[in-house]
Formats: C-alpha cells, structure tokens, sequence
C-alpha cells in the first residue's frame, strides 16, 4: 500500500506529540503554543479522539487565575528557543509567557461536539467554565471599557508576529536602552530571510520588559504598556469563539453564561465597525496609541467571514478585495496584499499563506454560501502541502514551503479537510 500524505500527516502529530501535549516543530518551537494545539486538537480528532481532548486538557492546566490561556506554555525549558522562561518570569505554573494568543480554542471544542458522540459531549462540558473563564479575561483585560474592540499588547498576541498590520505601532517604541544582551535561536534554523528582523526582535523583547517591570499586572501594560494594537484577526476570532461557545452553554444549560456571552457578541458587533476602513475597502488593524488605521489588508480583514461580521454590503467589498488580491498569487491566501509595496512572499507573516488562516477563512466562506472562493482557498491548501510537505508558511508566488517542518497545524488541518472534519455551522 502506497505511503499517503494522509499518513505522513498522522506520523507528524505522532512524532511532535509530547506526552499529551504537541509542540509546533521541533527544535524551532520545542513547547506548547496556545492556538497551535487547539488546532492540533482538531488534527487528532481525526483518528483519536481521546488524544485530541487531552490537548485542550493540557492546554488549559497554564491557564492563569485570571483566565488567561498564555501564547506559550513552558514544560522545561530549552536552549534550542529564545525568549525562555527566564526572560518572561510570570512566576506561573507551569511557566508560560505574559501574554494570550487567537482565543480558537471555544470553536474547535463545538466543532468536537457537533462532529462527535456523548464523550465529546462530556469533554467539552468538564471544559466550559475554563473557556468561558479564557473569554471573561479577553473582554476584560483586552477592552477594559467596554468599547467592543478587543485589543493586543504584543504582535506576538495575535498570532502574526511581524504582519505591517504592526508596522505603526512598532516604529513608535523606542528599544529599551537596557534591554539585556541576547541571542537568537531561530535564525539559527531557518533562514532568515523567512524570519522577522532584527529591530522587530528588540522592540518584541522590549515589550516583553515592560511586561516583565510591572510584574505582567495586564491592566497596566493595556493603559501604559508600548504598544497597543486593534487587530481583526483577534476580532472576529473572539466574536466567532463567542458564538460557538454561546451554543455549547445552550446545550449544558448554562442560562447565566448564555446571557453574558449574548452581551458580549452584541458589543463585540459594534465594535467590528470601529476597524471598518473606507479608504480601503475593509477591515483594517488600528494603531490604538494614535488612532491610526494601518493601510492595507491581510488575510486576517477576511477573517470576517468565519465570524459573519460586518455588513451585507461590507462583506461584498471585502470578497471584491479578496478576488483581486487572488489574482496576483499563484496560491491562496496571502498573508499580506500583494499589490501593496511592503509585500514579501517569503518573510513569515508579510506575505506567505498559512493553513490554519487557510482553514478559518474557507470555513467562514463555506457558510456565507461564498462557494467559489472557498473552493479555490481549500484547493489551494491542499495542493500547497501535497507538493511542498508540511510547512509552517508557504510562498504565495511560488509554492515553496517555509518555515519549520513537520509542521503539526499544517498537518491537523490537512487531516481536518482530507477527513472530512468539517461542519457548516449557523452562528
């Protein structure tokens, strides 16, 4: 029997398996990423379903007091990766970093359960109040006043590291002058042409020190900290994750939870309208320490189909805005828009296509009946990995995989879609 990408996919879940939880790719990124396994939750389902809730498990045991979920979940630490658990110093436990990641994890949890039996029922039951807890801490922490738009703290929040989307915000901090001496891990294994700067790194890592100063009190770096973004990925990632985990509090019975999740996605709907670009024609980031709107979009503005945000007519602009950006790559969907200068196919999240986006995008257009693009960004997909493997990031012009390899996401969501797990879901 000839070997399939299916089973080399299944291998590579195997392989960065970690004794119940999965790391990215090894020796790149050799812990737990938060929005990482929730995906790889979504990978293993497809073949252990046991496996696949035991991800969540681990995931939530760093779950902070507070209810935050951390970006990063340090097991032991690694000379491999930079920065370690002796750079944040939360003094959590198990360590982790000072900040959160896209809040997926409520909509994979309903994908579980729609898709599965009564012990994804029970799984997801004994997990609601961790969740619901992960949500409480975004609406709070992340939108203090109640205007409806979430905010990040550090790029790294949103999960796009270096997109421009940051540009803005970042050419305004001032590198701390005692920012301690350090050294990169990850140019060491991939090049770095495929990797954010160096001047990115050290306005990272002086974000990081601020954090780190004020003892990671969140109100504080969300009044005081350096850098504050509104980013339409964590939008409408939150809205959407409110919605589904609206409906597994219907189906538990959780009247009072219900209610307050209600609130929220009634807030958060407004607040999609504060990162309405005319200018642009969509859903842009915003530099929240100017006011200032980034000028272009991302594969992150077309998230609003995965959270059915905005407008009839604002979702027929940005579909308009999406074919056009299509008709400039060979493969969907760049990160960044290719007509614009500052497009870079190959450096991580400034141009190159990425699965997991891939997943949510064609999901969301799946359900708004968007038929035809949603085909092309699943095809895509699919023939990005079957040609290139298992990439972290793919070049939108060429096909090339980047990044990491073995890449556990990449290999969950061609699982997902080669599988068949995959529902059409109403908010």
């Amino acid at each position: 029997m000839q070997y399939s990408r299916i089973d080399e996919a299944i291998n590579i879940m195997r392989k960065n398996d970690r004794g119940g939880f999965t790391i990215p790719t090894p020796r790149l990124y050799p812990f737990q990423w938060n929005w990482d396994s929730a995906f790889a939750a979504l990978g293993f389902a497809t073949f252990d379903r046991q496996r696949a809730w035991q991800e969540l498990e681990m995931l939530f045991e760093g779950q902070w007091e507070d209810g935050m979920v951390p970006h990063i979940i340090f097991r032991r630490d690694d000379p491999d990766y930079f920065p370690g658990p002796s750079v944040w110093q939360t003094n959590s436990n198990p360590p982790s970093s000072g900040h959160s990641q896209p809040p997926v994890i409520a909509s994979i949890m309903r994908l579980l359960v729609e898709d599965g039996a009564q012990f994804d029922h029970q799984k997801a039951e004994a997990l609601f109040d961790r969740a619901f807890a992960f949500h409480r801490w975004w609406h709070e922490a992340r939108d203090p006043d109640g205007t409806g738009l979430v905010a990040i703290v550090h790029p790294w929040e949103s999960g796009r590291d270096n997109c421009p989307d940051w540009d803005l915000g970042m050419g305004n901090i001032d590198v701390d002058p005692q920012l301690e001496a350090y050294q990169r891990r990850d140019t060491s294994h991939i090049d770095a042409s495929e990797r954010p700067t160096e001047l990115q790194y050290d306005r990272f890592l002086t974000i990081v020190k601020f954090g780190r100063d004020c003892g990671w009190d969140q109100h504080h770096i969300y009044r005081h900290g350096p850098f504050l973004a509104g980013d339409p990925g964590i939008q409408f990632i939150l809205l959407r994750a409110d919605r589904d985990l609206l409906q597994l509090a219907r189906l538990f019975g959780k009247a009072d939870q219900a209610a307050q999740l209600e609130s929220w996605i009634e807030r958060s709907v407004e607040g999609c309208n504060l990162l309405w670009n005319e200018a642009c024609g969509g859903f842009c980031s915003k530099d929240l320490k100017t006011n200032t709107f980034t000028d272009s979009l991302t594969s992150a503005s077309t998230l609003c189909f995965w959270a059915s945000a905005g407008t009839t007519e604002q979702r027929a602009e940005v579909a308009r805005q999406m074919r056009a950006m299509l008709e400039n790559v060979r493969h969907g969907m760049p990160s960044w828009d290719p007509r614009e200068g500052r497009f870079e196919p190959k450096r991580y999240w400034r141009g190159p296509v990425w699965a997991v986006i891939n997943f949510m995008i064609a999901s969301g257009l799946g359900e708004l009946q968007l038929i035809d693009l949603a085909d092309r960004i699943r095809a895509d997909t699919l023939e990005l990995v079957e040609q290139a493997g298992f990439y972290e990031y793919f070049n939108p012009e060429t096909g090339d995989g980047l990044g990491g390899g073995d890449f556990t996401w990449t290999a969950a969501i061609y699982l997902t879609w080669a599988q068949g797990l995959e529902g059409s879901r109403a908010a």
